[in-house]
């Protein structure tokens, strides 16, 4: 049983969706810094100045520091979307660059075809009656 996981764990799909994985939470880290750091603060500028992170709508103000406050944190969801947009269309260029490689692999002209196997009997055929 031990033998049949170790050959189940080295075939190559095993390991190379473990490697995507493991890029994609990198890649995905990467895009959250992008916009919660570059994005985000040049949103905020332009909205006067406001970390957007920060803004939410508070439905029930803290009561001391045992009771936090009850509030709906629409700010983070905005930079979750962005995040998401942001890997939708870097994924979007990928999927359509991987596309065109296909594609020009399938257009690529297949060497010219030999005579069939109809021709050469008829060839054949044809020789054996001058031999005749």
């Amino acid at each position: 049983m031990i033998k049949e996981f170790k050959e189940f764990i080295m075939k190559g799909n095993v390991l190379e969706l473990a490697i995507a994985v493991i890029l994609a939470g990198a890649f995905g880290l990467v895009v959250k810094t992008f916009t919660s750091d570059v994005i985000m603060p040049v949103v905020g500028y332009f909205i006067g100045g406001v970390d957007f992170a920060d803004l939410k709508i508070v439905l029930k103000a803290a009561a001391g520091e045992d009771v936090p406050e009850v509030a709906i944190l629409w700010g983070k969801f905005v930079n979750t979307i962005i995040n998401f947009l942001i890997v939708a269309l870097v994924l979007f260029f990928i999927i359509k660059a991987y596309n065109k490689t296909q594609k020009e692999k399938e257009e690529a002209p297949a060497p010219p075809a030999g005579p069939s196997q109809e021709d050469l009997l008829a060839e054949i055929r044809d020789l054996l009656k001058k031999n005749n």
